[in-house]
């Protein structure tokens, strides 16, 4: 299903590419569709192999399975927060602060539904999804080291070289000292990742983990893939790998921060990796 997916958005662009979002109904409902579809059809793919169907009658399995995609498409799409940096004088100013202002808006825009959700559901029996203790940190650590020849040798790619390192937008808007915007820069970014794995190795597996069982993790992974959509078509492949990988830690350990630091210090690596390849 992903390798269809991931064909038509790569090799027909025509067919299925939308990555850059208008912020209206129509972009909201072409997000909504593409993070729906994998999401629930990969629920049903799985149901021929577990003899537990019994989450199929959970009113809040259906809840969560509608409700997901449309908190990341709203996150996605979301841009009022625009109104206010559009006052802003200096262009170069104004389109540093838009581009980064949606990593910071995400945090609020995809979590505070998940919150909602998290209080009426089960705010009594678990801490805030993915908000547990972490135990040793080596494991993770080790993780993020085995990734290093994986980064150098993607490094080499002129399709990894087109989207990192990701802070250099701020060459094209001559914002001076260059290192305080590129520190903003990388600090917003990280910001992205607060939110990426809440919501889907926190929400999407912590929630539905008593539910589903198992059974969560590959959906998850799948959602998780297309949110990949547009970037490197590596980077998109291997992000399902990842997104089972992550989801598969969160289910054991009930925590999202060890994945945080994986995920966090696997995208500074690239982010250097992309420095010293362009040599800035």
């Amino acid at each position: 299903m992903l390798g269809i997916i991931i064909y038509l958005n790569y090799f027909n662009p025509h067919f299925l590419y939308f990555t850059s979002n208008r912020g209206d109904l129509f972009s909201f409902i072409q997000y909504y569709c593409i993070y729906l579809f994998p999401y629930g059809i990969a629920f049903l793919l799985q149901l021929p192999f577990y003899k537990d169907k019994s989450f199929i009658n959970n009113r809040w399995f259906w809840i969560i399975l509608f409700t997901a995609p449309a908190i990341f498409s709203f996150r996605v799409n979301f841009s009022l927060h625009h109104i206010l940096i559009n006052r802003l004088s200096i262009e170069n100013e104004r389109l540093f602060w838009i581009h980064c202002s949606k990593w910071f808006s995400g945090l609020f825009t995809a979590l505070i539904p998940v919150y909602c959700i998290w209080k009426i559901k089960d705010s009594k029996k678990i801490p805030f999804y993915g908000a547990g203790p972490l135990g040793s940190i080596t494991p993770y650590l080790l993780l993020v080291v085995c990734m290093i020849p994986l980064i150098t040798l993607a490094a080499t790619q002129a399709d990894f070289l087109k989207m990192y390192p990701r802070a250099k937008v701020v060459d094209a808007w001559q914002l001076h000292p260059k290192w305080l915007y590129y520190t903003l820069h990388e600090f917003f970014y990280s910001l992205d990742f607060i939110t990426i794995e809440f919501f889907f190795r926190g929400f999407l597996i912590i929630s539905l983990i008593g539910i589903c069982g198992r059974q969560c993790i590959i959906p998850a992974a799948a959602f998780y893939c297309c949110i990949h959509l547009g970037k490197p078509i590596g980077e998109a492949i291997s992000s399902f790998a990842g997104g089972i990988l992550l989801g598969i830690v969160s289910s054991n350990t009930r925590t999202i921060k060890g994945g945080l630091l994986v995920h966090l210090g696997i995208a500074w690596l690239m982010e250097i990796a992309g420095f010293v390849a362009a040599g800035l």
